[in-house]
């Protein structure tokens, strides 16, 4: 690992040709997940049926969610640049193999399985890595332009990925999708490997890594800021990071609206968000960013009930575009805080347990929606969002330190480490 100057305060995130190749690598690693993501539901409902489909999916979620937090401790102890290249290549070396197993053999349970477990536990160390790499690659005042460039990627990897996926099953089927999917692993670690990060003072890793996991844990438990943002993050993601997805298939077949009219609902949900992203990304800071944080789970809230309770598919389309752009600001500003309350020696572990709540929990949630929606309707369901998105809005102001959180603007001095 190198060290090397910080761009100067005055350049923007998006000017830094540093930043722009750990977004470079960041976006050919995302849509390698969906495209990996799709091939692999594809695959496994082709072979095994819908049923045991869901049987890979869950193998893959698993470990993800379970060691997700050890990924963070490994992050820590041996760098987050080191860990995040070593897992892109063991990733990208793990579904190339799954290619050419899929040109010698057709698919199956017990090829498609191993892959998915394997490409979890890879991947629980991947995310907490390449997530901690913003505060060593920029100054503090550029986080919030790192974040919504990175909301930016995000939303292009999920336009462009499923396409991208598409072309190539239709071209060379699972084995052509898998190396696609390998290809885009193969040019992430590239391109991260020219990722220049600053060190940090060395430090005593004497301590076990069960010991470093409760050390991380107890450090965000005590952080004034860190605690109750960890809690927001929670909540505010607890519905859209996966499950308000299955909600909109499942209003919009119970309004008859159809696959087209869920597709233009999710659309405007994406384009709100990038625009939300595009917003922040040309901002040179967030003033106030909690009660901008507040102001935008308000909004999430009042958008979600309302796009439940919507009477046809253009309200609906609005409120969708509404919840993207509060969404999105949410996102990119509590990613922006987490990033400069924490000590960076913590970072990694910090990203795994916000990593945890946003995504790694998500599949112990589907089976709710199809429930609540059994039972109560889609409107309950939304209803019920709302409701939780309301909760993290009254946690983040009933929480003093984050209620006056700030983010880093220019000539903004970054406070001492706690």
């Amino acid at each position: 690992m190198t060290s090397y100057d910080m761009a100067a305060p005055g350049i923007p995130a998006y000017r830094d040709l540093n930043v722009l190749r750990w977004l470079a690598a960041y976006t050919a690693s995302v849509m390698g997940d969906v495209v990996y993501f799709l091939v692999l539901s594809w695959s496994a409902t082709r072979a095994t049926g819908p049923s045991q489909a869901g049987l890979v999916i869950a193998a893959g979620a698993l470990p993800r969610a379970v060691l997700m937090l050890g990924g963070g401790v490994l992050a820590d102890r041996f760098g987050p640049h080191r860990v995040a290249v070593a897992s892109d290549a063991t990733r990208c070396v793990v579904i190339l193999a799954a290619a050419v197993s899929v040109v010698l053999m057709p698919p199956s349970l017990w090829l498609l399985v191993p892959v998915a477990l394997v490409f979890g536990v890879v991947d629980a160390v991947f995310m907490p890595a390449v997530g901690a790499l913003p505060p060593r690659i920029t100054a503090p005042e550029q986080l919030a332009r790192v974040q919504g460039m990175r909301g930016l990627s995000i939303r292009l990897s999920n336009a462009v990925g499923p396409l991208l996926a598409g072309v190539a099953l239709a071209a060379g089927g699972a084995a052509g999708a898998f190396a696609t999917a390998g290809t885009l692993f193969a040019l992430s670690l590239a391109v991260l490997l020219t990722v220049r990060v600053s060190a940090l003072p060395p430090t005593d890793r004497q301590a076990a890594g069960r010991a470093e996991l409760r050390d991380g844990l107890r450090y965000v438990r005590r952080h004034r800021v860190l605690a109750p943002l960890v809690a927001v993050i929670g909540l505010s993601e607890m519905c859209f990071s996966g499950p308000v997805a299955a909600g909109l298939v499942l209003l919009a077949d119970e309004r008859g609206w159809g696959a087209a009219g869920m597709g233009w609902i999710a659309s405007a949900f994406s384009v709100g968000a990038a625009a939300a992203a595009l917003l922040l990304t040309v901002r040179a800071r967030v003033p106030r960013a909690g009660p901008v944080l507040s102001g935008a789970l308000c909004v999430t809230a009042a958008g979600a009930v309302a796009l439940g309770h919507a009477p046809a598919l253009p309200s609906a389309v609005t409120f969708g575009g509404l919840i993207g752009l509060a969404n999105g600001i949410t996102a990119t500003v509590t990613g922006a805080l987490v990033q400069t309350e924490t000590d960076p020696r913590y970072l990694g572990r910090v990203t795994s347990v916000t990593t945890l709540c946003s995504l790694g929990l998500a599949p112990v949630l589907f089976p709710l929606v199809g429930v609540t929606v059994a039972v109560w309707g889609a409107a309950m369901f939304f209803t019920v969002c709302g409701g939780i998105c309301l909760v993290a809005a009254l946690f983040s102001v009933s929480a003093p330190a984050l209620r006056r959180a700030e983010l880093h603007g220019p000539g903004t001095e970054r406070p001492p480490e706690r």
